[in-house]
């Protein structure tokens, strides 16, 4: 008896030992843990604060650049609207055309199918643009004399020269939101202005007020185009001109913060927003960032 109750101390002794063992070392990896880290938990640490600063510059750009894509869709409508008198083409296909997630697991089958589900949505997509392309030239052999002002009014261009269009601006002169009825296109003083299509000098302005000297051209198929803050006019009220022809020079003006033209289209007698009647003389690329920089310029020049 007396030897079972030595080997149940001596039992419960080594038991009580183990259990204060683990204890004292849970307690130390807690209190190790606590106040020390190894170099991998400091590394991921880094990690993990750069994806932080980095979500949240990726959140403010997809922010902005969500905005730009709105604003060049309003602008893709308007342009077709306006010019074209017709629908932009619709997109609601390419909503169809999904990624394919990465998978080990998907089957062959499945990549197939879903391959197959875009390359119809695609075909679709290319189908309605080309449709509505077949409509404009239709309504454009119908209508030969209605191709608005499209070329630029300035030769060798750059996206850069682009400054505030259509809209409430910030005035320079009175410090005050105005609306501006143009596009201002920066260009050193003296530099060639160019007729955007054909027409006849229905105004030729010879002024030191206001947009200064000017030159009105009309085209004779609704549309007006009016080029402001001249320097020299080389044309006279009453003669045709040519698209392309040149009609004066870029001027600058004492209220102005730099040489610059001015440069209004009228449809029918009401303004619209001369960067819409630009796509045609420039890349895509130059025109969507031509878009971007006349909306995002809240400050005219005049």
């Amino acid at each position: 008896m007396k030897k079972g109750n030595r080997i149940g101390k001596i039992l419960g002794g080594i038991l009580r030992y183990l259990l204060a063992t683990v204890s004292l070392s849970i307690v130390f990896y807690i209190v190790f843990a606590l106040f020390f880290s190894t170099a991998e938990e400091r590394r991921l640490e880094r990690e993990n604060r750069l994806y932080k600063q980095l979500y949240g510059e990726l959140t403010q750009k997809e922010h902005l650049i969500g905005d730009v894509v709105d604003g060049l869709m309003e602008k893709d409508y308007t342009i077709y609207k306006e010019l074209f008198e017709t629908e932009a083409p619709s997109l609601d296909a390419v909503t169809a055309v999904d990624l394919i997630p990465e998978s080990d697991s998907l089957s062959e089958s499945f990549y197939l199918s879903s391959a197959a589900s875009a390359a119809e949505s695609l075909m679709l997509m290319a189908g309605n643009v080309d449709e509505n392309f077949r409509e404009i030239f239709r309504m454009l052999r119908q209508r030969p004399d209605s191709i608005p002002p499209l070329s630029l009014p300035l030769q060798g261009m750059s996206y850069v020269q682009t400054g505030a269009s259509l809209g409430m601006k910030h005035n320079p002169v009175y410090k005050l939101e105005m609306q501006h009825d143009g596009l201002d296109l920066i260009a050193p003083q003296g530099a060639p202005v160019y007729a955007a299509a054909d027409g006849e000098v229905t105004q030729e302005i010879h002024s030191r007020k206001g947009l200064g000297n000017i030159v009105e051209i009309n085209h004779h198929n609704g549309y007006v185009t009016r080029y402001c803050l001249l320097g020299e006019i080389s044309v006279r009220k009453g003669r045709k001109v040519k698209k392309g022809q040149q009609i004066g020079t870029v001027g600058i003006s004492t209220s102005a913060p730099a040489a610059h033209l001015h440069y209004e289209v009228l449809y029918h007698g009401t303004v619209v927003d001369p960067v819409n009647y630009l796509f045609a003389s420039v890349t895509p690329d130059d025109y969507a960032k031509m878009l971007y920089m006349s909306v995002r310029t809240s400050q005219s020049m005049d």
